[in-house]
């Protein structure tokens, strides 16, 4: 059985000091989930706290972003050997907002997987369509263009050394979430998508649900079959919501 991960993307949210709060309160009920994988990844600056508050706990934490290159002059950029530094065990890659602000080819995301893998990293990447695509029925020709870009880059063993998570653009912070029902019917088509190459992959992968899932609707999204925990956005920002969620996914 594949083990559920619930992964904390805090975005470009918090201070100093709430990150430290945060982060205690999550340290501090962490001993209630026993089954599922836990792990946060807050703002590149604030990891070293992560890295000191989480040490020896079973929480994980990692980056939203990593970059292409390992070393050199590339201002702003973060290598992912820095991570790796900092005892990382994540790092975010292809969020719907790196694509659309930043421009973010499938091919560029698929780079930075193979960047993060090379650094040790274990990259959680993320796939999904728009509205306007939904709308337009090609929701599995977008999220297939985009797991392929990966296969293609080095392979589905390349792909299966990560984390997949399809998150609806649609679904990101508009209050609206994918139904249990469309979001199962997506993770079964990126898992099949696998499966087309490696059965044993597919089988293994981690799929997780990252469009808007909150402690309301996430005992109902995880209890499907190819759903196989969540990325979480605003809800991670508040402790008790988090563990909430982390407790319905070790349910």
């Amino acid at each position: 059985m594949r083990q559920p991960l619930v992964a904390g993307n805090w975005k470009m949210n918090g201070s100093r000091q709430s990150a430290i709060e945060l982060l205690n309160g999550i340290k501090a009920g962490i001993s209630e989930v026993t089954t599922a994988e836990v792990a946060v990844c807050p703002p590149s600056i604030f990891i070293p706290l992560a890295w000191r508050t989480l040490a020896d706990t079973p929480i994980a934490w990692g980056g939203q972003d990593v970059s292409v290159h390992e070393s050199g002059a590339y201002t702003g950029e973060i290598a992912g050997s820095m991570f790796a530094d900092y005892d990382c065990k994540y790092v975010i890659v292809g969020h719907s907002e790196r694509r659309t602000y930043h421009g973010e080819s499938d091919t560029l995301v698929a780079e930075k997987f193979e960047a993060a893998r090379k650094a040790g990293l274990i990259p959680i990447f993320c796939v999904g369509e728009t509205l306007e695509e939904r709308e337009q029925g090609i929701t599995e020709q977008v999220v297939g263009r985009q797991v392929d870009a990966v296969i293609s880059r080095g392979g589905v063993g390349l792909l299966a050394q990560g984390v997949v998570a399809y998150e609806p653009v649609w679904a990101i912070g508009t209050g609206r979430t994918a139904s249990p029902e469309q979001a199962q019917d997506v993770h079964a088509f990126i898992r099949a998508r696998i499966a087309a190459h490696d059965p044993e992959a597919a089988a293994e992968v981690r799929i997780l649900y990252g469009g808007s899932m909150k402690p309301g609707n996430a005992a109902e999204l995880l209890a499907k079959p190819d759903i196989d925990g969540g990325l979480i956005g605003g809800a991670s920002l508040k402790a008790a919501d988090f563990l909430a969620i982390c407790t319905a996914a070790n349910a």
